[in-house]
């Protein structure tokens, strides 16, 4: 083995990948709960991979077949039904660790110079996730999945000048047909895979660059024993590769009792009308998103005017990856902030998740006052950020970490 290894180091830096990215890769010894969910988000990627080259194999990609494709998958492929679910559940389950992913690096400051391009990174993995969920959504081709679409897709009919010509290129069509299905599926198999695998790479190589951030916000690097190694470091392998174990084992628990026992999770995972074929003469009662697009897709109703409604969605996200440069806090966790950003970290929180319970309910005059308060509240969190970060009063930070 160790000639084969040796043979295999002069051809392909295969241990001094595992040595960078593992082995010899120190790591903060005061990781805590929030920081499972990275590693969380690697499986389920791997789970939506492997699932989903096994749902391709039985999928016909057509506005006549691709219901009943879905129907055959579930009711007569071995297992099929298993891995159709193991592929839904997972959509929802990618972004609950990565909302949560998100809210460590909020918490903790992990955007924060010298890891700027690592959230960067992880903002544009975002927003290809959000592009690949989309485009999978309208391939079971129900009744909500061809609606939802169908809304989506004619905001931007709402762009000036090229807006109606922008809509009819992402369809394909002059309405939402097979051409529309066929690209989607294209585009969700092929395309924003590579993209997404390309940059968890650099989201990766970006991370150990620099050191992963910690509870403290301590930079572990300045203090070091005589072999070079972080006094505050272990080595990430086996130390937190048999932590994250653990994690995944307790993930997958819960994971696998709503596969099997809780699928649909009352219409939020599996939303009913999609269990009935698109048509296009007969609109839902209710038309919204899948959950996890909600709170944005309530910014965009509390808006009365369309356009500014779309600028107001496409600018909740575009603030997110500005966020290493609003924060102009001398510390990096929210441990030694002030007051202030501990109230406006929660308030955001609040607003965000009553915008997705919002973005789920069909509107009314009530409703819509509460989303256009919580929209406000949105965006001052971040338009706000560069004044309260720099005027209110820190903690001083330890030297070492704390535990």
């Amino acid at each position: 083995m160790s000639k084969f290894m040796d043979w295999v180091d002069a051809r392909f830096p295969a241990t001094k990948m595992w040595e960078d990215h593992l082995s010899k890769y120190y790591a903060p010894k005061n990781f805590n709960f929030f920081y499972f969910f990275g590693s969380l988000a690697l499986l389920v990627l791997v789970n939506q991979i492997v699932t989903g080259v096994w749902l391709t194999m039985s999928y016909t990609p057509s506005a006549e077949e691709a219901f009943a494709s879905v129907e055959y998958i579930m009711r007569d492929v071995e297992y099929g039904s298993i891995l159709r679910l193991l592929h839904s559940t997972g959509a929802s389950a990618f972004f609950i660790v990565v909302y949560l992913h998100m809210f460590r690096g909020l918490l903790y400051g992990s955007y924060q110079k010298p890891r700027e391009l690592v959230w960067v990174f992880g903002m544009l993995i975002y927003l290809a996730l959000m592009a690949e969920a989309f485009m999978g959504y309208l391939l079971p081709w129900g009744q909500m999945s061809y609606w939802g679409a169908q809304v989506i897709i004619s905001l931007f009919g709402a762009i000036p000048v090229i807006g109606n010509d922008l809509t009819q290129w992402i369809r394909g069509d002059y309405l939402i047909s097979g051409i529309t299905l066929n690209r989607f599926f294209a585009l969700h198999v092929v395309a924003l895979p590579i993209v997404i695998l390309g940059l968890v790479v650099l989201h990766i190589l970006a991370l150990h660059e620099v050191g992963s951030n910690n509870p403290d916000g301590v930079d572990i690097k300045k203090h070091k024993d005589e072999n070079g190694i972080p006094l505050d470091g272990i080595a990430f392998h086996p130390y937190y590769t048999v932590k994250d174990i653990v994690g995944v084992v307790v993930f997958l628990f819960i994971f696998c009792f709503i596969v099997f026992f809780f699928p649909e999770m009352g219409g939020y995972f599996l939303e009913k009308p999609n269990f009935e074929q698109a048509n296009p003469f007969k609109t839902p009662e209710h038309i919204a998103p899948v959950w996890y697009f909600t709170p944005f897709y309530a910014i965009l109703r509390a808006i009365p005017d369309k356009l500014m409604g779309v600028i107001a969605m496409g600018a909740s996200i575009a603030l997110l990856f500005v966020l290493p440069w609003l924060d102009r806090s001398p510390v990096k966790s929210m441990r030694y902030k002030g007051w202030l950003s501990k109230i406006w970290l929660v308030v955001f929180c609040i607003s965000f998740v009553i915008l997705g319970i919002l973005g789920v309910l069909a509107p009314t005059p009530e409703r819509t006052l509460v989303s256009q308060v919580c929209t406000f509240l949105y965006f001052a969190y971040f338009i706000l950020m560069p004044f309260y970060t720099r005027l209110e009063k820190t903690k001083p930070v330890p030297e070492r970490v704390t535990g």
